[in-house]
């Protein structure tokens, strides 16, 4: 007889089998304005957050969502569309849409929500979805659940995209890549892919949730970093839970485009709206990302030391320019091995491990921040060295 408790004992004695058992370790408290916080009862240093910008714990958002709670309180009672859209709301919406140089922009909850929004509402049978190999799931299941043809080509491979391009077709066809690579820090070809879309009549949807407040002059991500336009990326997917430090993500474009979004998309439409006072907070947040330029100066400055630094030691790098700094190891125990010794010494440095990249691709996934000083970049070094000394670092 197959047993619930019988098939969930496999399934994990499978996952633990593999090297692929994962644990949630407990945050106790963020030291503010620092990038250290306390876990299992010990302070570490943390290289394996998001926050690109140092903003998530900044006292300004801070005081902005207290304040907005106490005029808004907690929860917004309910989706958009029946009586959750509250101004702040509205006003993060329209601040976002000139940030971004769009006509409109739509909040949603996560950028997982975006995605799912993006590729069931736009698209139909008969149309196409065609993908960058190593998109984030959140895109890959965009494409899987659209419901359309679903085809991913090789890792920037703008050559490959042309050759699914041109396949014969009769309905519309959407080319979706992220901009920054979540595991591999790299940049996606965007002005190939958008030229590769031009001549075949496709749409190119960007997922800019590691680009976003972090590339680019101004911030706007890495369209800005390749002077794109909304001509070129009529699709654009922004999340605020990172470089933005605060929650949620934004669908921006065209008037229609937002309004088809509102119509269409179930994750939207059925689901509660994010808590007023998280869009009071994160309007600060915004306000904060596109005028302290010196946090992406900071950020850019540490990234090309960590570079240099760890090229001396040997270590295997991925051809990353972004804070997202991966450590190529490749066997998973190992790189489960490398992170714990990092941890019992004080540094929060996570293993990556398949699914979220490729068998024997297992690495150390550095992330840098502008909240790290120059002396949190000397211990991860002094601790970095010290693992290849011991061999667990090649």
């Amino acid at each position: 007889m197959n047993s619930l408790s019988g098939r969930l004992s496999s399934m994990l004695s499978a996952t633990q089998a593999a090297g692929r058992l994962r644990r949630r370790r407990v945050v106790e408290s963020r030291l503010a304005g620092t990038a250290r916080a306390r876990i299992d009862g010990r302070e570490v240093l943390v290289f394996c957050s998001n926050d690109y910008l140092g903003l998530a714990g900044d006292a300004r958002i801070g005081e902005a969502l207290v304040q907005a709670a106490r005029t808004w309180g907690l929860g917004s009672g309910a989706s958009h569309l029946v009586s959750g859209h509250s101004r702040e709301h509205h006003a993060l919406e329209e601040e976002l849409a000139e940030f971004l140089g769009r006509p409109r922009a739509l909040l949603f909850s996560t950028g997982y929500m975006a995605n799912l929004a993006v590729g069931s509402a736009l698209l139909q049978p008969g149309d196409r979805v065609i993908e960058d190999r190593l998109n984030h799931a959140s895109l890959l299941d965009a494409g899987r659940l659209s419901g359309t043809r679903f085809a991913r080509y090789a890792h920037g491979d703008v050559p490959a995209l042309e050759r699914e391009l041109s396949a014969p077709h009769e309905g519309a066809t959407l080319v979706a890549s992220d901009g920054v690579f979540s595991m591999d820090g790299d940049l996606a070809p965007l002005s190939a892919l958008a030229e590769a879309c031009r001549r075949r009549d496709a749409w190119l949807f960007v997922d800019d949730a590691h680009g976003f407040g972090v590339l680019g002059a101004q911030g706007r991500g890495s369209v800005e970093l390749e002077g794109l336009t909304a001509e070129d990326v009529p699709v654009l997917m922004c999340t605020l839970g990172k470089a933005v430090g605060a929650s949620g993500a934004v669908v921006a474009g065209a008037p229609d485009l937002v309004e088809v979004l509102i119509q269409r998309a179930r994750t939207y439409m059925f689901t509660t709206a994010l808590p007023p006072a998280v869009a009071a907070a994160t309007r600060v947040a915004v306000r904060l990302c596109r005028e302290e330029g010196w946090r992406r100066e900071r950020l850019r400055d540490l990234v090309a030391r960590f570079r240099r630094e760890a090229g001396t030691l040997g270590l295997r790098l991925l051809d990353s320019h972004t804070p997202i700094q991966p450590i190529l190891i490749g066997e998973e125990r190992a790189a489960v091995a490398a992170s714990e010794a990092l941890l019992d010494a004080g540094l929060w440095i996570a293993a990556i491990r398949p699914p979220a990249v490729p068998k024997g691709s297992s690495r150390l996934r550095i992330t840098l921040s502008a909240a790290h000083c120059d002396a949190d970049l000397d211990r991860l070094m002094e601790e970095l060295s010290r693992l290849v000394r011991q061999g667990l670092l090649a």
